[in-house]
């Protein structure tokens, strides 16, 4: 599962000027109840406070029967959206990347929120790496948001191709919120070449077909704009039908985007009853 949890930390909710406001109780509830009910093995999340507030959410699917060995975090001081990675498997392998750069003119910038990279012993024969990327948003920045996050994408799709070089047959999952549509350069840079995508795009769906992750409720506008992507070894182990957007009432309360789930089974395993 990959999850944009909508500021699950201390935000100026009242508007006194001053930071200090978590998530409201049923929003929290919300959360912890979509993630519980999924119970995936490996949870993506984007918007997730300082290292109290991951704690906070561990501790309440522990208390649902959802427990996770092993995390890879992401904080970037007092910044208050981060990203996390919970995981079942034990992560054998962190190599997620803190220090890249890209230059705007004359500004040198960092990729504001980082990339993680970890790699999870599924089975003593295999493995899982994934990485998960929250990408600029498109508010306003004078430096000019769209290149921001085109600049950051072109670091993320570097990744890419770089892990698949050094294994062809690398079973590797790139999720999170990329803030762009499907057709756009930014998603373009990181699924790479046109004709033969280094990535491939499971573009889930709900069970009414639809396919948003995202409400805008300032421009009333449904989008899709968080992604699962996917090697193509790992795309072969794809279970399409349980693959998909969870639709519930409990989404609208937890965030303003939806949860996408996929699932996958090894070749050699047999069907489970």
């Amino acid at each position: 599962m990959t999850y944009n949890l909508k500021a699950f930390g201390y935000e100026d909710r009242d508007g006194d000027g001053q930071r200090d406001d978590p998530k409201p109780r049923e929003e929290v509830q919300a959360v912890v109840d979509l993630i519980a009910a999924a119970s995936p093995d490996v949870l993506a999340i984007q918007e997730i406070g300082g290292a109290d507030m991951l704690e906070q959410l561990r501790y309440s699917l522990r208390d649902r029967g959802v427990e996770y060995k092993d995390a890879e975090f992401i904080e970037r001081g007092g910044y208050q959206k981060n990203i996390a990675l919970l995981s079942r498997f034990p992560i054998i392998s962190r190599q997620s990347h803190l220090d890249d750069t890209y230059k705007l003119g004359d500004v040198e910038l960092p990729v504001a929120r980082g990339i993680i990279d970890v790699t999870m012993q599924v089975t003593p024969a295999y493995r899982l790496r994934v990485m998960v990327a929250h990408l600029k948003s498109k508010v306003y920045h004078p430096l000019g948001q769209t290149e921001m996050r085109r600049s950051e994408a072109r670091i993320l799709g570097k990744h890419v191709r770089r892990a698949l070089r050094r294994n062809p047959r690398l079973n590797l999952a790139v999720v999170g919120d990329f803030n762009d549509y499907h057709s756009s350069s930014p998603l373009r840079l990181i699924r790479g070449r046109e004709k033969k995508p280094h990535l491939l795009d499971l573009r889930p769906q709900d069970f009414v077909g639809d396919v948003w992750t995202h409400f805008e409720a300032a421009f009333d506008l449904y989008q899709r704009i968080d992604y699962i992507l996917v090697s193509r070894g790992l795309f072969a182990e794809l279970v399409r039908e349980k693959t998909h957007v969870v639709r519930s009432p409990l989404t609208a309360r937890a965030s303003d985007h939806r949860p996408l789930i996929a699932v996958f089974r090894r070749k050699d395993l047999p069907p489970r009853e």
